[in-house]
């Protein structure tokens, strides 16, 4: 049987460093990134779902995976800074071309028989609509969480990155996002001991 390197291409995703044009009191890596935005994009998922009826329903997990894979193509390009990307239209429509190649450079990795089960992961351009949406809010307000505990930490360098971010928050104008934020934003900002005092032995076995 042929050997892949595909799995060893993402075991990677650990060293590419977001952010990469500011300074960090904490530094973040793609690999925890994607973890975090399928997290966020599986809660989406499920307050959509309960909010509409079934024929609108979105299948949760199948977004929770295309969000772990948003951001493979960067174990070749490297984590480019959003102002630098959106520079110009130039560097815009260059880096797609450059993110749509190595989306299917990976997908070539994998045994041929394996590739039609990847290609809704790996290839943008084959993202169902519907899931790129969550993956897209959820992505958001990722980066919106590490701006304000960078913020939280003192840290003015993302400042103005973080109103950036709140306003493309509100800018997604989704009943979701809203109820997400509303409902689990402020934990991010506690402290363990924090999270402990609040904590309620009889509803947990923790």
């Amino acid at each position: 049987m042929a050997k892949s390197k595909f799995f060893g291409y993402l075991g990677r995703l650990k060293w590419i460093k977001r952010w990469g044009l500011k300074r960090n009191t904490e530094e973040e890596n793609v690999m925890e990134h994607s973890w975090q935005v399928a997290t966020i994009a599986h809660a989406l998922a499920i307050i959509h779902n309960e909010k509409v009826d079934q024929a609108q329903a979105v299948d949760a997990n199948r977004v929770a995976v295309t969000a772990l894979y948003h951001d493979v193509s960067e174990i070749i390009t490297g984590d480019l800074p959003t102002p630098v990307k959106y520079f110009s239209k130039q560097i815009q429509t260059a880096y797609k071309e450059i993110e749509i190649e190595a989306e299917k450079q990976l997908l070539g990795l994998l045994p041929e028989k394996y590739r039609p089960f990847y290609e809704p992961l790996l290839l943008h351009e084959k993202v169902d609509t519907r899931i790129a949406r969550f993956v897209k809010a959820a992505d958001v307000i990722s980066a919106y969480l590490k701006c304000q505990q960078e913020v939280q930490a003192g840290n003015q360098e993302f400042r103005s990155a973080l109103d950036d971010v709140e306003k493309r928050i509100r800018d997604l104008t989704m009943p979701e996002v809203e109820e997400f934020m509303a409902t689990f934003n402020e934990s991010y900002l506690l402290t363990l001991d924090e999270l402990l005092n609040n904590h309620d032995p009889k509803t947990s076995s923790i």
